[in-house]
């Protein structure tokens, strides 16, 4: 069951050590609409792969150059583990593209624009040492313990979708959404206690809640779209808030309810991630999920160079 403690603080017992599992996935038998009959919910979940490499590529060039300003050990150990989770994630995700571009459905001209956003908008600017060089950092900082609410509370909601299953959905995509979504919440904590290391400003958190969520909405409905309207199979493809309503009342997506719900849980003062989310369900998870025990017998000691 899923922890559901409010506003007291950090639960302790929800802290585990992080580690990356180098997983790989095998997308040939993985159909064009992976939920059958279903090209909505496959396309809005579908849109994870486009938004994911750019956004956790840039967490991990973001965590690199906060390295220097944590002064806990235990929290700087989070954080590497942190960083090497992402940069799987990244990687797990950008091997889904080809397979769509072999399906007919080239998501470059959506890609580029994510790229763009992440590495020039979010990027790196020039700007003089002290003050304002930090300010730019914290706030990048606070916008990623932001998106990783999201990405959390995403991550419990798929490992409890048992729709997805008795629709029929693809055993590989849904392990790769598992096998994230696990990790998600496995680390649920570290992005928002290293913005409260660093920096800690409940306006801060506010308005970079406000950017992130606004900006969540705006490409998350774009990639849909840009989906529906390219899919070779669909002479009128189009996607729409009821039809998103719809799905997440059948439980084949997020509900509206829980989406809503997730804005006050962020903006309590008395919040932390580990209130929300179970971390013993994540890592039960990952113990089953057939690509990280792929992974995990290609890591030991006596396993063959070829075990994958």
């Amino acid at each position: 069951m899923p922890n559901t403690t409010k506003g007291g603080g950090p639960v302790a017992s929800e802290h585990t050590p992080l580690k990356a599992r180098k997983v790989s996935f095998a997308w040939e038998e993985t159909p064009l609409h992976w939920v059958p009959g279903d090209p909505f919910t496959t396309h809005t979940i579908n849109v994870l792969h486009l938004l994911l490499p750019a956004g956790e590529r840039w967490f991990v060039h973001v965590y690199q150059q906060v390295l220097p300003y944590i002064r806990d050990e235990k929290l700087r150990e989070d954080v590497i583990g942190f960083i090497g989770q992402e940069a799987m994630h990244a990687q797990a995700h950008d091997e889904v593209l080809p397979h769509l571009r072999e399906q007919g459905l080239d998501p470059t001209p959506y890609t580029a624009q994510v790229d763009w956003m992440f590495e020039k908008m979010l990027g790196d600017r020039t700007l003089p040492p002290g003050r304002a060089r930090r300010w730019w950092l914290m706030e990048r900082v606070a916008l990623i313990a932001a998106i990783e609410h999201y990405t959390a509370f995403l991550g419990d909601w798929v490992l409890n979708a048992e729709r997805l299953d008795a629709a029929g959905a693809d055993p590989t995509m849904l392990d790769l959404l598992r096998w994230h979504g696990a990790e998600e919440v496995e680390h649920r904590s570290v992005a928002f206690d290293l913005f409260q290391h660093v920096d800690g400003g409940y306006r801060r958190r506010a308005r970079t809640w406000a950017t992130a969520f606004g900006a969540l909405l705006f490409l998350w409905q774009r990639g849909v779209r840009f989906f529906m309207e390219n899919d070779p199979t669909l002479l009128e493809g189009k996607g729409s808030l009821t039809e998103f309503y719809r799905k997440g009342r059948a439980g084949m997506l997020p509900s509206t309810p829980a989406i809503l719900k997730s804005v006050p849980t962020y903006l309590h003062r008395g919040y932390h991630p580990s209130q929300e989310g179970s971390t013993a369900q994540a890592v039960a998870y990952l113990a089953s999920s057939p690509a990280a025990l792929a992974a995990e017998a290609a890591t030991a000691p006596d396993a063959p160079k070829d075990a994958r």
